[in-house]
């Protein structure tokens, strides 16, 4: 009795917490869109905002896949969490077995975003570090 309960009441639950994830995939995607667009747009009308390579230049581009990521990332322990709830109460070996692997695949996907997410973080802290350090000493320039 006790089991068809927490069986009836997971599964709004989960219903609910799958829905969080998508509306945070959804405005993430929405907000990042818009951002890509501006970029896009600044380049087309300011061309000294492109590369080399005709590419908005890397920082602009970094940072719009930085929030982008971020996005993504909360949506998947979002969804990671829903299949938490689900193999709490999956009735079979098979199907935690299932749950188990997706909760593996989304966590591995979960670190990799991470981890590279991290990785522009370095890179970015390191290039203003290496900005400051490239500015004239006050001390050198005073008379």
């Amino acid at each position: 009795m006790l089991n068809e309960w927490l069986l009836r009441a997971s599964e709004p639950v989960i219903v609910i917490i799958d829905l969080m994830a998508l509306l945070i995939i959804v405005m993430g995607t929405a907000i990042s869109f818009v951002a890509a667009l501006k970029l896009f747009f600044a380049g087309v009308f300011h061309p000294e905002a492109r590369g080399a390579r005709g590419y908005i230049k890397g920082h602009a581009r970094r940072l719009l896949w930085m929030d982008y990521g971020r996005w993504l990332v909360a949506a998947l322990t979002f969804q990671l969490a829903a299949d938490i709830v689900e193999s709490a109460i999956a009735p079979t070996w098979e199907a935690i077995g299932q749950l188990g692997a997706i909760a593996v695949i989304r966590t591995f996907l979960n670190y990799f975003l991470e981890r590279d997410m991290e990785e522009v973080r370095e890179r970015e802290e390191a290039r203003l570090a290496s900005d400051v350090a490239s500015l004239p000493d006050s001390r050198e320039t005073a008379p």
